[in-house]
């Protein structure tokens, strides 16, 4: 479990969090939503410890993260940033930059069989010795993702993992972080823009505004009225087969403007 008490931080004079509190339990994927400048990625870097809070905790199984050794806490955090740029190595090679926190001297036997474990997890034991320069955006996001699970970290933080992948990759990426979430047994917390998308895999949710947390739960936050006054912008809910569905529905239609070609 993680649990993230009164965190406040700010830039110089500008605060970009209030008082954000709440928790994540093994097994739950929960995720962060906002419009840009809502303080969702310097959320993920203060509990990773990138950035200090000025006020408030972070603690991980009921051990404060500041009492943690810069090892410890990245045996403990796993952080995924969103942009990944590929390595020149093998897929087995990246993945295996994962296991620093572990490694001693040298590899071990036991951290190659953690790596072929992760690699199979993660579907990419046919791409071991490809190199990461030769796959596509999708399959790079894996590697990333499996990199950071060399670690294995009890907490996982992904910035927007799939905003920049197409629709297809995306879907894969998603049920892949939730199944291993699930599998591994960890809390793992997404900064993400897509509300289908974070409505079809996620556990929970934690709705920010202006650095602080508005509303925090299951799919009975995520209501029209939470979602407008979130983003200033009017929506309907809808189910599709039981998958919810956010669509966006301006009060007013911009004007279409007709052009022509002279």
């Amino acid at each position: 479990m993680i649990s993230i008490r009164q965190l406040d931080f700010a830039y110089g004079s500008r605060k970009v969090l209030h008082r954000v509190e709440f928790e994540v339990c093994s097994g739950e994927l929960v995720s962060v939503l906002g419009m840009n400048g809502s303080g969702k990625s310097t959320l993920l870097k203060c509990i990773n410890g990138l950035l200090q809070p000025a006020h408030g905790d972070v603690v991980i199984n009921n051990c404060p993260a500041n009492q943690l050794s810069r090892q410890e806490r990245a045996r403990s955090i796993g952080y995924l940033p969103q942009n990944i740029q590929p390595l020149d190595c093998t897929v087995f090679e990246a993945v295996l930059i994962g296991r620093k926190p572990h490694l001693s001297w040298q590899v071990t036997d036991n951290d190659l069989a953690e790596i072929s474990r992760i690699l199979s997890l993660t579907g990419l034991s046919a791409y071991a010795e490809r190199s990461t320069l030769h796959l596509s955006g999708g399959e790079l996001q894996r590697v990333a993702i499996a990199r950071t699970l060399a670690q294995q970290p009890s907490v996982l933080l992904l910035d927007e993992p799939v905003n920049h992948l197409d629709i297809r990759s995306q879907i894969d990426v998603m049920a892949l972080i939730r199944t291993l979430t699930l599998q591994l047994g960890i809390a793992t917390i997404a900064v993400m823009h897509d509300l289908n998308m974070a409505l079809r895999f996620s556990d929970r949710f934690v709705l920010m505004q202006e650095g602080q947390v508005r509303a925090t739960g299951g799919q009975e936050v995520m209501t029209a009225e939470n979602i407008r006054e979130t983003y200033q912008l009017h929506v309907v809910r809808h189910e599709l087969d039981g998958i919810p569905l956010v669509v966006p529905c301006p009060e007013q239609e911009p004007s279409r403007r007709k052009f022509s070609l002279t």
